[in-house]
């Protein structure tokens, strides 16, 4: 993950919107090259379709193909945000495939508060690839997207069944 400002905002202006449809609706994606600034569930049909490496690990990642653990790292995720989110996007990358940790764990490694950790994790720009869906609630899954149930609990809910994390 970079989070350079200066070569993030360098790459910037090269970058371009783009589509994917995903089995949980349509996602609109800020790239530039290999580079993944924001990643966002949206519709914008106008938007030309994703392609490339982006595309590869999106398709790896939504088919379950194993292929997907050699094809993240090609890629750069590129979120900005203040430093303690910086930090917190970071831990989220370290939580494996199919498991989950709870966001007072993880406040307790930094040392934070829950509360603070869940904003972090609310703000997280590139849903999917830095993997907010694996932090859950001690007592239940927690919200996804800064909401509770609905839509973004059902794609949180899905995720999660997706790799396994819960059945």
């Amino acid at each position: 993950m970079d989070s350079s400002p200066r070569s993030a905002a360098s790459l910037r202006a090269l970058n371009a919107l783009r589509r994917y449809h995903s089995p949980l609706g349509p996602l609109v994606l800020d790239v530039a090259d290999a580079r993944v600034f924001d990643l966002a569930y949206a519709d914008r049909p106008e938007l030309p379709p994703l392609a490339g490496i982006v595309r590869e690990v999106l398709d790896a990642y939504f088919a379950a193909d194993p292929v997907y653990f050699s094809l993240l790292p090609q890629i750069t995720l590129a979120p900005q945000g203040t430093p303690f989110q910086q930090q917190v996007w970071r831990m989220l990358l370290r939580i494996p495939w199919g498991q989950t940790q709870t966001y007072g764990a993880l406040a307790a490694l930094l040392p934070s508060a829950a509360q603070a950790v869940g904003q972090a994790c609310k703000a997280n720009p590139i849903a999917v690839l830095v993997p907010c869906h694996r932090v859950v609630a001690v007592n239940g899954l927690g919200g996804y997207g800064g909401a509770r149930g609905g839509t973004d609990g059902e794609r949180k809910r899905w995720l999660l069944r997706h790799e396994g994390a819960l059945v």
